[in-house]
């Protein structure tokens, strides 16, 4: 894929729609999903004839804006369960680690 194509396909992909879901209203209340979106890409080769190059967009889910009867908005983020009991292990793994070092130590 050439260079100006590539632009014009990732000019397509990352449109308001990437990082803002469709607002849902229901009892008043108004529910906006945002993404967390990055972009990363390269082009490249030697003279006329070679070359080429490509990217990538990753989404991830960021929280939702919530605005209430009344003109009340909040921010409510996004919980990456999975990362958070990763996380939760690294702790328990490195505590672990501490505690055995202390009793080599007597």
């Amino acid at each position: 894929m050439e260079t100006p194509e590539l632009m014009a396909d990732l000019a397509e992909r990352l449109r308001e729609h990437q990082v803002f879901g469709p607002a849902v209203e229901r009892d008043g209340v108004t529910v906006v999903p945002v993404a967390s979106v990055r972009v990363g890409g390269g082009v490249g080769g030697r003279g006329k004839a070679s070359g080429g190059g490509g990217y990538g967009v990753v989404a991830k889910p960021a929280g939702a804006w919530v605005v209430k009867q009344g003109g009340d908005v909040s921010w409510q983020p996004a919980i990456d369960v999975n990362r958070a009991i990763i996380g939760g292990q690294a702790v328990a793994a490195l505590l672990l680690l501490l505690l055995t070092r202390m009793l080599r130590r007597r």
